[in-house]
């Protein structure tokens, strides 16, 4: 049986550094090679972007070591297509061509643009919570009723 792939969209990995609880569940099972996942270039360096933050109060060695952990758990890919999904916000198009460019199963995102699609090009996009109680019961995933709008952190 093939192993799912996953992307993780950055406010995830964001939310699984400051915040714990599922984003940091998900994060855990990426890090210890229990879920495939791939990032992009684009992907992680947002991610360094937003971790410089001050108001974040990550210092340069605990992003390098966030970043480093992602390297060496991910794969790191640099799509050549490119999409224009989310017109609202077309910074979470790069989420999309990483999952295309990747053939991943699964997007994990707290956005509500990204989470509003629920499918796209039969790959569906789920909460953090969502795809871990698709993982743990080995159900289908979500339906659009039960898919958790999670708005974007500004």
């Amino acid at each position: 049986m093939k192993r799912q792939r996953i992307v993780l969209d950055t406010n995830v990995l964001i939310s699984a550094v400051l915040f714990g609880g599922p984003p940091r569940d998900v994060l855990e099972l990426v890090i210890s090679g229990a879920i495939d996942c791939s990032l992009s270039l684009p992907i992680l360096d947002e991610t360094r972007e937003v971790l410089r933050r001050t108001k974040f109060g990550f210092s340069p060695e605990q992003s390098f070591q966030l970043l480093e952990e992602l390297h060496a758990a991910c794969d790191v890919i640099n799509p050549t297509t490119h999409v224009q999904a989310v017109a609202s916000d077309p910074d979470d198009n790069m989420i999309l061509e990483c999952a295309l460019a990747s053939n991943a199963d699964v997007v994990v995102s707290g956005d509500h643009h990204l989470l509003d699609l629920i499918v796209f090009r039969g790959i569906y996009i789920v909460a953090p919570s969502d795809y871990l109680k698709k993982i743990e019961n080995k159900t289908n995933l979500p339906k659009r009723s039960s898919v958790r709008r999670v708005p974007r952190h500004r």
